[in-house]
């Protein structure tokens, strides 16, 4: 578990990137930016800082702040409540993302190396490369997952609902529970 302060730390550094990208936030929601590393403890690795501007039962618009390599683990997004699960557009900002999707021809010599790689909870294998002003929409339900480039990376996220206490990992040590403590 994260202690305050690596969370505070954490925030404080997720503001900086934005910032550092001319985008601005209010004080109200830099104060909870939420910092995930999905009870893992090695966030400079494996996690993602957000911004919630609106999940509502329709649309969802997030920021995702990712560190230098850091890595948001694989899941999917399964139906609930009579839907097909969260369909999701990720359109980078500032950096690089390598996403990786299920289907598709894997890619060879991908440029993602995400840790905990060797326990085979990375089954999605092609490789999308996306620099600023690119966008890729991951179909519901799709297993996927992302890592920051060498300098980090700043990407928004529009969705369907967002229901992250559904998400579904393929590393069973994940929770997903959310950090919001100060």
């Amino acid at each position: 578990m994260l202690t305050a302060t690596q969370v505070q730390q954490a925030r404080d550094r997720a503001a900086e990137m934005l910032a550092a990208a001319g985008m601005a936030i209010t004080p109200s929601e830099r104060a909870v930016i939420e910092v995930v590393d999905f009870g893992l403890d090695d966030l400079e690795h494996l996690g993602v800082e957000m911004v919630v501007y609106v999940n509502t039962d329709r649309v969802c618009a997030k920021e995702l702040m990712l560190f230098p390599h850091q890595t948001c683990a694989e899941h999917r997004h399964p139906p609930f409540a009579g839907t097909p699960g969260k369909e999701e557009t990720f359109r980078v900002r500032k950096g690089v993302v390598y996403l990786h999707v299920e289907g598709g021809e894997p890619t060879p010599n991908p440029q993602a190396h995400p840790v905990r790689a060797e326990r085979g909870v990375y089954t999605a294998t092609r490789e999308i490369v996306l620099h600023p002003g690119e966008q890729f929409t991951v179909p519901p339900n799709t297993k996927h997952w992302f890592q920051g480039g060498p300098d980090g990376a700043i990407v928004s996220e529009f969705s369907t609902q967002s229901r992250d206490d559904l998400d579904i990992f393929t590393d069973p040590e994940i929770s997903r529970t959310p950090v919001h403590t100060a």
